[in-house]
């Protein structure tokens, strides 16, 4: 008898994926590649580098940064790079596209956040923390057992020793004014769990970590036993619950949170092609929803958000930004100076581009395009200087920027743009 079998797909490496998205000239998601592709752009990134990852964000500062453009500036280019740098810095980042994810509800935005953080590894590095306020070595402690554990095995597991860990939980979390009071309780009984003490069964901590995850399947109700008095996280303490992520993300060991949030033109796409649609209340939603994030950026701590999206969402006055004022009124650029300010809040790549990229950048982005390109058996050829010249010339007139130009040019042909 002949058995049908259905074989699994074979999933893609990450390097693999790269070369894909080069081969649609779209910025790969591999840091070292990007870093090897990048050319003219470390006017920016490097300033971003020293003075926002490695000084302000690291040393409790928070910041949010719209970068804006023409359809193939490098947009998408900034924000990767910008999110690999951080990674490098000990930075948790956290990278997603506006159309995948609901932009105006900040629960959504949060929910994601979460999702792509380690909380419990966070929590764990935490633990670590605790051990040694204790005044142990938590590397000494085998991987198989808990702190508790350990403290029964070399009979040193007293009453003094565990009261001085609730001390050290009580003082991390739940005397920290920056925390939530029910997500520092949460955190405290999921790092007791992870030491040993106080227990914490696994019913429980899958009802805690539930919770702090919007699970709608979760009852409330339930968690009172542990302590708690809780309320389903929602657009309205969203942003409270993202300020306590943070510092416990912070209070683990990072220096921060980054968070790059891409296309966010799809507030104003008609394409009934696109996994999400925006109406009109729902893109002014958006738009208050990040009028509040700035309004609340100085109580939140080592976070660092970079929204991208195309020119059109910005000049368009009926739809885009500018549409709602009290979100206009907090971003726009007092003072326009003749040189590209790196510390301007709307970083324009079409403007950036016109500064720093001359023919002999632009050049060396194809040589550096074309040689990634061909190692990964991808047709493509340098420009020469002269062709890079008419780039610069055609993009001042054209739809698509000097990157995207440059990228149909070195690969050949439209369906590479």
């Amino acid at each position: 008898m002949e058995v049908n079998t259905i074989e699994k797909p074979v999933e893609s490496t990450q390097e693999e994926t790269s070369y894909m998205q080069l081969a649609k000239g779209q910025a790969p998601d591999d840091g070292a590649l990007l870093e090897e592709l990048s050319a003219g752009i470390s006017f920016l990134t490097d300033f971003w580098r020293e003075k926002y990852l490695r000084e302000y964000i690291r040393e409790g500062g928070s910041k949010i940064k719209f970068v804006t453009g023409q359809r193939g500036s490098g947009k998408s280019h900034l924000l990767k790079l910008t999110a690999h740098q951080a990674r490098q810095e000990n930075y948790v980042t956290v990278e997603f596209s506006a159309k995948e994810i609901w932009m105006h509800d900040f629960k959504e935005i949060y929910l994601e956040i979460l999702r792509q953080t380690d909380l419990l590894e966070c929590l764990r590095r935490c633990s670590q923390k605790i051990i040694e306020n204790c005044g142990f070595d938590y590397r000494e402690i085998p991987s198989n057992l808990t702190f508790m554990d350990y403290l029964s095995q070399e009979d040193m597991a007293d009453a003094i020793t565990r009261r001085e860990i609730r001390l050290q939980l009580k003082s991390m979390f739940l005397e920290n004014p920056l925390i939530d009071n029910n997500f520092a309780l949460a955190c405290s009984l999921l790092t007791g769990g992870i030491l040993g003490h106080p227990i914490l069964e696994e019913q429980n901590k899958e009802l805690l970590l539930g919770w702090m995850s919007g699970d709608r399947s979760v009852k409330i109700a339930s968690l009172r036993s542990l302590g708690l008095s809780p309320a389903r996280i929602t657009k309205v303490n969203a942003r409270h619950m993202l300020r306590s992520l943070a510092q416990v993300i912070h209070m683990a060991g990072y220096a921060g949170l980054m968070v790059a949030v891409d296309d966010m033109e799809i507030l104003m796409s008609k394409s009934s092609l696109e996994l999400l649609h925006y109406t009109k209340l729902k893109r002014e939603d958006t738009y208050e929803s990040i009028r509040q994030l700035i309004d609340d950026i100085d109580s939140l701590k080592n976070i660092m958000f970079v929204f991208a999206f195309d020119r059109e969402l910005l000049d368009n006055e009926n739809a885009g930004i500018k549409s709602y004022q009290a979100l206009w009124m907090r971003i726009q650029n007092e003072i326009i100076s003749r040189r590209f300010n790196r510390f301007t809040d709307i970083v324009d790549m079409d403007r950036l581009a016109e500064q720093e990229y001359a023919p002999e950048v632009v050049q060396e982005m194809s040589q550096k395009l074309a040689a990634a390109a061909v190692r990964a058996g991808i047709p493509a050829e340098a420009i020469s200087l002269e062709k890079a010249g008419e780039i610069l010339a055609q993009s001042k007139v054209g739809a698509l920027a000097i990157p995207g130009l440059m990228n149909q040019a070195t690969l050949g042909g439209e369906k590479h743009v």
